[in-house]
């Protein structure tokens, strides 16, 4: 996805995707199951490079119980299997779309249940946003950091009662995800892993973001992998160089995380539906992603 500072018009950036508003989520999931493309209901969406077939998988929208609320979630898994190790799939800022549907599958093909939470549906439609800035203003900027780590820990419990493993657990995310994978490793003590792909590491306090990945960075759970690109304007070098600092001086589980950062990838190069994307780096990551989970105890 684009850095949040950004605020172009997303129809210039995918040539022929209508940016009208007014699509609903359930459309939108629907889209997300695999059933098609759906060019002017989702405007950030465009064909993904890769596509991931769901036979051999159970794989689409399922309802979770959050105190009451019910938060939509896209699942792939194994078909017919339990005691799966757990993936929680954190979306960019668009939201569960076929991109990120597309990653659930991938990880469920390598033998993971892997859910992928809408975590902005209470403040929102993040795809039926065509303008960045606006979408920042009336959806993003009201998602509370303490709501979202409730919603992962009310899928992992859903995941706990349908086929997964929960002391198999492991969280990975895109921007705005990679974000919270840092947050919610720092929060959840059942987190093995995790591998966050540049997401934010600094930034301002605030009373929905009081604290910020290098701020919990001393006491992760389970360690992190940062996957990060050294053309990535809107993430600075010298706050990763903060950051491995932080890790540095924590816990075992902060010291024992890592950084690759790929020379000329800019943000986004794992974004396959995006002129972002780079394959190399993109490839690269995803093979040291799925390593990562399993040397940690996770696939």
């Amino acid at each position: 996805m684009l850095n949040e500072s950004q605020t172009q018009d997303l129809s210039a950036l995918l040539p022929g995707q209508s940016t009208e508003a007014g699509a609903t989520r359930r459309t939108a999931l629907k889209a997300a199951l695999g059933v098609g493309y759906a060019a002017s209901v989702l405007p950030v969406m465009a064909q993904t490079a890769i596509k991931t077939p769901a036979d051999g998988l159970t794989a689409g929208e399922v309802m979770i119980d959050v105190n009451g609320f019910k938060m939509p979630a896209y699942r792939a898994a194994p078909a017919g299997k339990t005691g799966l190790p757990v993936v929680l799939v954190l979306s960019e800022i668009f939201g569960v779309h076929e991109y990120i549907a597309d990653t659930a599958r991938r990880f469920a093909k390598a033998g993971c249940l892997a859910i992928a939470p809408e975590l902005f549906v209470r403040q929102g439609d993040a795809q039926s946003y065509g303008e960045m800035a606006k979408l920042i203003a009336e959806v993003i900027s009201k998602v509370p950091d303490a709501q979202v780590m409730a919603d992962l820990d009310a899928t992992v419990k859903w995941a706990a009662a349908n086929g997964g493993d929960a002391k198999k657990l492991g969280v990975t995310g895109f921007c705005w995800g990679g974000r919270q994978v840092w947050l919610y490793a720092a929060h959840n003590p059942a987190v093995k892993a995790g591998v966050a792909w540049y997401g934010r590491l600094v930034g301002q306090a605030s009373e929905l973001n009081p604290k910020h990945p290098v701020d919990v960075a001393a006491g992760l759970h389970g360690p992190v992998l940062g996957l990060y690109g050294a053309a990535d304007t809107g993430i600075p070098l010298d706050t990763v160089d903060k950051m491995k600092a932080a890790l540095a001086a924590g816990n075992a589980a902060a010291r024992a995380s890592s950084f690759v950062v790929y020379p000329d990838a800019p943000h986004a190069f794992h974004a396959d539906y995006r002129p972002s994307f780079r394959k190399e780096p993109a490839e690269d990551g995803w093979k040291r992603a799925l390593a990562w989970f399993q040397q940690h105890g996770v696939a």
